[in-house]
């Protein structure tokens, strides 16, 4: 045993905290007993996982009864593929408060394994979670009413570009114009969503939330993720994200439920996976066969739990509501 694990076996948070983190818990609990939403328990280890480019699931070899068929699994990103396939079979309205596990994040909000919250409620469009979700922030640390803006109006609000017809010369240049300065190389390779990205975190999303959580709503089709496409002009993807504090806590969708639709969003996203040369993911069959058999109407949302407990405890970073953080585990 190293000299540092000698010194580290303690944990990261104090027990006040931890205690604290109990409280927070059974809050989030109440809260969705009081609505009558069902707290459900899918796998954390499948046969496959979030196919998005930008995620990377750690993988994990099962050998089973027989050493020579091992196969593989992986540690969820989201407990969302299974928890669509309990709506499919008739669940109703759920939710879940698990373990989590993306690999490469590591810092002042982000640990590789971390706690999410996770619900979805049928017959909801993204407005109604966004409704929701602000009361549960109201529940849980006492905020204002959140205020809302449209990505667009955010974009033309706070640096005077209209996300839904620009160009990369424009987005470059606002980058420049806010200190941000890449090699050549590296911008030509951005796609305009990637623009879009690199001047929400840079420029707009360090100022989200300080008043009232922030609510961003109905973004550009190439953000669409796992969310519904309102075809109008300019067609925009119903998600929504919410921020307090400048930190980023969480991410929903009035939810695809077109199987043909959600096949070609995973094919495209594992031809951005081998052009990236990112470890290959499987497509989730088990949930495009849920989607043929009929997923409701719904609205889904994913929160960060430590991070909605850092924001209750005025914590400065993560290892501050962990007991345990990576290099200690």
């Amino acid at each position: 045993m190293s000299r540092a694990q000698k010194n580290n076996w303690q944990p990261n948070a104090s027990l006040e905290n931890l205690k604290a983190r109990a409280a927070l818990m059974a809050s989030i609990r109440d809260f969705f007993a009081k609505r009558h939403v069902l707290e459900v328990e899918t796998p954390l280890m499948c046969s496959s996982a979030a196919t998005d480019p930008y995620l990377k699931p750690i993988p994990v070899d099962y050998q089973g009864s027989d050493p020579n068929s091992p196969r593989s699994f992986f540690l969820q990103t989201s407990p969302e593929y299974p928890m669509k396939r309990l709506l499919a079979a008739g669940s109703g309205p759920i939710y879940q408060i698990c373990k989590v596990f993306r690999d490469d994040e590591v810092g002042r909000l982000h640990n590789p394994e971390f706690t999410m919250l996770e619900w979805y409620q049928p017959g909801f469009d993204h407005h109604d979670l966004m409704d929701e979700m602000e009361a549960l922030l109201c529940f849980i640390l006492g905020s204002a009413k959140a205020v809302r803006f449209s990505y667009a109006d955010l974009f033309k609000k706070m640096l005077d570009i209209d996300p839904h017809h620009t160009s990369k010369q424009q987005l470059e240049n606002c980058a420049a114009l806010h200190q941000i300065n890449l090699s050549q190389n590296i911008a030509e390779s951005l796609s305009i969503s990637d623009w879009l990205d690199l001047l929400m975190t840079h420029c707009i999303e360090p100022n989200l939330g300080f008043e009232s959580p922030a609510m961003i709503y109905d973004y550009p089709v190439s953000k669409a993720a796992l969310a519904k496409i309102r075809h109008e002009e300019p067609s925009v993807a119903e998600r929504f994200e919410v921020y307090v504090q400048g930190i980023e806590l969480a991410n929903g969708y009035h939810e695809l439920t077109d199987p043909k639709a959600q096949r070609g969003r995973f094919e495209q996203d594992c031809k951005l996976r081998k052009k990236f040369k990112f470890a290959s993911i499987p497509i989730d069959e088990y949930l495009i066969e849920a989607l043929k058999a009929g997923l409701p109407d719904s609205a889904g949302v994913a929160l960060g739990v430590d991070r909605l407990f850092m924001l209750k405890l005025k914590s400065a970073h993560i290892e501050e509501v962990l007991s345990f953080t990576i290099d200690r585990a």
